[in-house]
């Protein structure tokens, strides 16, 4: 099972935007879908009975998109790496998420692929499009995150301090900047692939003058087995005390994570509304989860 699951941050276009990319990516679909209840109306601000998450398997990568509201946006700071087999297949998915959208690096000849191209959909995700064998870097679907400006100098940093807090976890590879064009530093990381929790993800250093920077519209959620280890995680990356609510906090590096106990979703997804109630409320009132509490509230 998929330990990282990436949660996207949508306003209100969450089952649009999950549908419209399981039907461009090869080997993807859609699957739960949870809706919200009375409960933290006054929190969350959404309506009963409107879409809360939507389940999406892409090439492979389970992911869960998030009707969240207006308050985050998504930036280039996190992008989603698809490596794709076939020149038509580039072109095809290339086209279906650009339209709409945004061109940030045009689709063409690199020298880091023979086909490639970067660009923001029309929701603002932004996804790195490249011709090549997804097998050499063990998924379809990577999630790639690009420490710019400000930030540059720090990926390297950040991929051995999530490599050491996850068993499963290494690094494989690292392209360095020689120094020689541009901003960024000789030495710091053009390129890097790791893997957390046997997962594929992709990071890199670019200093240039870019007005981006990480929000907690892309998320990283990782599945805890039990309270120990919700401490555990918890302790070793909150490094934001403002940033934390309903397990969610903030790294040292900017970026957002959110601490899952094992079986919350299930009880936040029953059918029997006033026990998922009971549980969002309960979970609402809390910043690091508390696992007792919560299968108390369910249990009620």
């Amino acid at each position: 099972m998929q330990r990282i699951v990436p949660h996207l941050w949508y306003d209100g276009a969450a089952e649009a935007a999950a549908a419209r990319y399981a039907a461009l990516i090869p080997n993807s679909r859609t699957g739960a879908v949870t809706r919200y209840g009375e409960a933290g109306r006054e929190i969350h601000g959404q309506p009963a009975g409107a879409v809360m998450t939507v389940e999406v398997e892409l090439g492979g990568t389970h992911m869960v998109a998030l009707n969240g509201g207006p308050l985050f946006r998504f930036t280039p700071a996190i992008s989603f790496f698809v490596t794709l087999p076939g020149r038509a297949e580039v072109d095809r998915v290339w086209e279906g998420l650009a339209e709409g959208g945004e061109t940030l690096m045009p689709l063409g000849e690199y020298p880091w692929a023979p086909r490639y191209g970067w660009l923001a959909d029309r929701w603002g995700l932004t996804w790195q499009i490249a011709l090549g064998d997804p097998a050499e870097s063990g998924r379809m679907v990577a999630p790639y995150l690009t420490f710019a400006g400000p930030a540059a100098g720090r990926a390297e940093a950040a991929m051995e301090a999530w490599t050491a807090l996850l068993p499963g976890s290494s690094v494989a590879g690292v392209l360095r900047h020689d120094g020689a064009e541009g901003p960024d530093r000789a030495g710091t990381v053009m390129h890097a692939m790791f893997a957390l929790a046997g997962e594929t993800f992709m990071i890199g250093d670019q200093a240039g003058p870019h007005d981006w920077g990480l929000t907690e519209a892309v998320s990283l959620a990782i599945m805890a087995e039990d309270q120990a280890e919700v401490d555990r995680l918890w302790a070793a990356l909150s490094a934001v005390p403002q940033a934390e609510a309903c397990g969610w906090l903030k790294d040292r590096f900017g970026v957002s994570w959110q601490v899952a106990p094992r079986g919350a979703a299930e009880m936040l997804a029953d059918p029997d509304r006033a026990r998922a109630d009971r549980v969002m409320r309960a979970f609402l009132a809390m910043k690091k989860p508390d696992v007792a509490a919560l299968r108390a509230a369910y249990a009620a």
